[in-house]
């Protein structure tokens, strides 16, 4: 599972990485992340709930 998060989209809400944080961190612009090149098998139900709770559908499922 590959994850992407449009930072145009990105509010800066931080429920993601609250969610999910061996995938998602802050970005030196203040925006959520993905810190990863591919999300771990361990960690897919996570990322893919961080995904769905998204307020402003920002993330991406590549």
């Amino acid at each position: 599972m590959k994850l992407s998060v449009e930072q145009d989209l990105c509010i800066s809400c931080g429920l993601c990485i609250d969610t999910c944080p061996s995938v998602f961190d802050w970005n030196d612009d203040g925006k959520a992340d993905v810190v990863v090149d591919a999300v771990p098998d361990d960690a897919e139900d996570d990322a893919r709930e961080a995904m769905e709770s998204c307020p402003s559908e920002a993330i991406k499922e590549d």
